[in-house]
């Protein structure tokens, strides 16, 4: 089939990058020309969904010397190129998908090519050859046996669970467990806080190596030092920068307030701190995802962005997940859903500013999503949820807590679990907000970052105290030296 480019740009009317995406079809259809393109309709993990330009089709793979069509799918989203793809098997009803490193039971492909990837290094064409290249390693689908042709040792399984009681006699192999990805994650700082992340992404077991960095003198007063007496599997403790190489996360806890007469020179030592910070992690892990937890979140989250370098979809502040989850389990308690089932969230900036969003019981066609339910004054109901949301936030804002926070976030980018958290992001357009501040909303998160971002619909009011919470902002970080 010819390419057409005039039809691609229609399909990609809502692209951000539309041209450049184009210019990267046309190499993969040139080098690929098996694999077709059309738009259809994707569906995330919070439901919600987008139309999104795909390409369908099979890749070569050789594998002890036969040769094997490998049926995929690759979801382009509107991010690209600066956002990676969404890339999945789409097996026949005759295959079996073989889950390991880089596949899951879902079909989803999971590949360092998509981890790094950072435009313009990264493209299509290069995924697909790196995809090829790790399939070559091992075949990520084998095909199914006939059931009235069971080998020799499906035979001999069968006849073993037999004799010994069992009742669950299947005669396909046993699948094996999900592989999930896991890596490497630096965490910054000291004292409660940078404990509490450590202990709790260990107790998630989402990593094969911690390492945690000091950012002041005093290990004693902070706890480091009783790290290193008992020590703790896959934990390095050291002040030397290098370590933290080629770490996919790094997560940044470290304050510094030293008494100063004003807030704004308080403020100030906390950056010169991360001017220090900052660059050094940047220059061992370039390609990592920056997790900002020191206070005030969302103006640190914005040092570390002009700090770094990075796009801004590579550095999130915690900003009001923790908010989030305990309104969504409050409000799913009184009105007898999952959260899963809401689109619930706190948003804004984080602290007393923050605004309170929830679509309800129904959807945009008015339909009631749990008929079951009577549905209830919708601002009675969310007011009556997020006065107890206030009070257990008033009694139980602990470092714990925010520790927990941050592993949310960073088993979601590690896992490439493409969940919705309310996080500190670059909220410049969203609101009428026209200046570079970061707030907390809604943002998908995979290995690269931040690929989308959603605005819950607000009362004006609500949006009124956003836009003066970002001028607020502003006029701060103009008083920064950063």
């Amino acid at each position: 089939m010819a390419f057409n480019e005039e039809t691609l740009k229609r399909q990609l009317g809502k692209y951000k990058f539309r041209d450049l995406t184009i210019n990267e079809m046309k190499d993969v259809h040139q080098k690929f020309p098996d694999l077709k393109s059309s738009q259809d309709t994707y569906t995330f993990s919070n439901g919600s969904q987008k139309d999104l330009l795909n390409i369908i089709g099979t890749i070569p793979v050789r594998h002890q010397g036969s040769s094997y069509n490998i049926p995929i799918r690759i979801w382009i989203l509107d991010s690209h190129p600066f956002g990676p793809p969404l890339c999945f098997l789409r097996p026949t009803s005759k295959m079996v998908i073989r889950v390991g490193k880089h596949v899951d039971t879902r079909g989803r492909i999971y590949l360092p090519y998509l981890q790094h990837w950072s435009h313009p290094k990264t493209n299509i064409t290069g995924l697909l050859n790196d995809m090829i290249a790790k399939f070559e390693e091992v075949t990520p689908l084998y095909t199914k046996r006939s059931a009235e042709a069971p080998s020799l040792t499906d035979i001999n399984t069968i006849i073993a669970k037999i004799s010994s009681g069992a009742s669950d006699i299947v005669a396909e192999p046993p699948m094996q467990a999900a592989d999930y990805y896991s890596s490497k994650v630096t965490v910054l700082g000291t004292g409660d806080l940078g404990m509490a992340c450590t202990m709790s992404i260990l107790a998630k077991d989402i990593v094969e190596k911690l390492v945690f960095i000091p950012t002041t003198e005093n290990t004693v007063k902070s706890g480091t030092l009783d790290m290193e007496i008992f020590h703790l599997p896959k934990v390095e403790i050291s002040r030397d920068y290098s370590k933290s190489a080629d770490s996919s996360v790094v997560i940044v806890t470290a304050n510094t307030w030293g008494g100063e007469e004003s807030y704004l020179e308080a403020l100030q030592s906390n950056v010169d701190l991360f001017k220090s910070i900052i660059p050094n992690i940047v220059q061992h892990s370039p390609n990592c995802v920056l997790v900002i937890a020191s206070q005030p979140v969302d103006v640190m989250t914005y040092v570390s962005w002009r700090l770094s370098g990075f796009p801004p979809h590579r550095v999130i502040g915690t900003g009001c997940n923790l908010d989030t989850h305990r309104f969504q389990f409050i409000l799913g308690k009184s009105v007898k859903m999952s959260p899963a089932e809401m689109e619930a969230w706190i948003i804004g900036e984080h602290g007393g500013n923050e605004v309170c969003a929830w679509k309800g019981l129904e959807r945009d066609n008015g339909q009631n999503i749990n008929p079951d339910i009577v549905n209830p004054d919708h601002e009675t109901c969310k007011q009556q949820a997020y006065r107890a949301f206030k009070e257990l936030k008033d009694k139980s804002q602990r470092s714990w807590s925010v520790g927990l926070s941050v592993t949310d976030l960073t088993e979601t980018v590690l896992r490439n679990l493409d969940h919705s958290h309310s996080v500190s992001t670059l909220v410049k357009g969203s609101y009428g907000i026209s200046s570079e501040v970061f707030l907390s909303l809604p943002c998908t998160l995979t290995r690269a970052g931040v690929v989308s971002v959603s605005a819950p619909k607000i009362s004006e009011q609500d949006e009124e105290m956003l836009q003066n919470s970002a001028a607020t902002l502003q006029k701060l970080l103009q008083q920064l030296k950063i």
